[in-house]
């Protein structure tokens, strides 16, 4: 199994938007869907006619989980880790890695609560290409 992030036409803007600290999703030219993840065809209207617009980042977790144990092959060194599935403020919903709180844990993230978008280094991007989620500043 390699270490390589899989990239294709499809995802290569993705991963370089990523790179430079900037979370973008799919829009459909001819009817204005936002779409994620990257797709060939627009799920709402079947067009090829799709292009890239960046999003602020913020919205709700709506699920979450701490990896502790068990990690996929290659993720071992980066137990402890959190995902969750975000759904953005403008509709399109992923999954997301989320920082841990200044206490080094995720005891301050709880379902239904409001994260934003906060990039990782492009260095971790490079090898570990996600988006990252911190709980929101009340």
């Amino acid at each position: 199994m390699t270490a390589e992030p899989i990239m294709t036409d499809l995802t290569v803007d993705y991963y370089e938007s990523l790179g430079r600290g900037q979370l973008v999703v799919q829009e459909c030219g001819d009817c204005g869907a936002l779409i994620m993840y990257p797709r060939y065809r627009c799920t709402e209207c079947f067009s090829s006619n799709l292009g890239w617009r960046q999003v602020e980042g913020g919205g709700i977790l709506h699920s979450f989980t701490i990896m502790r144990l068990g990690a996929p092959s290659g993720y071992e060194a980066d137990l402890p880790y959190a995902v969750g599935i975000v759904k953005l403020d403008e509709g399109p919903q992923l999954l997301g890695r989320l920082w841990p709180g200044e206490d080094g844990t995720w005891d301050d993230y709880v379902c239904d609560a409001r994260v934003t978008f906060k990039s990782a280094p492009a260095a971790d991007v490079a090898s570990r290409p996600a988006p990252w989620f911190e709980r929101a500043k009340s």
